[in-house]
């Protein structure tokens, strides 16, 4: 993940799965991407030109769908920005290695997070 004029910017897409392994054997086969394991509850993704991740820490959304992670150069600002713009926090700020993040919801339901190195 890179912060260098990233701010409020998408920069990270993450899946919730239920088979890292089969996910990496699916999508290394299926497109060529490359993958750095962290654990055995997740593993970062790379495509040639986006980087993102497979995380077995929360439950595979009914339907699927990624979670879409946009940076912020001050995690504080942003969380402050999106509750005045009407979005609702659902996971507060907490911190996971490498930094820290939240999640919101947007005004039709959609759940993003954003992260900042800091």
């Amino acid at each position: 993940m890179s912060s260098r004029g990233a701010d409020r910017r998408i920069d990270y897409i993450e899946f919730n799965v239920s088979d890292i392994a089969r996910s990496k054997a699916f999508y290394g086969g299926a497109f060529g991407w490359t993958f750095t394991d962290y654990g055995p509850d997740y593993c970062e993704f790379q495509d040639g030109r986006l980087t993102g991740g497979f995380t077995t820490t929360a439950p595979v959304a009914a339907g699927g769908g990624p979670l879409v992670i946009l940076f912020a150069d001050d995690l504080e600002d942003a969380l402050a920005r999106i509750e005045t713009a009407g979005g609702k926090i659902v996971r507060p700020i907490f911190a996971f290695p490498g930094g820290r993040r939240f999640h919101f919801a947007d005004p039709d339901g959609y759940e993003l997070a954003v992260w900042s190195d800091r």
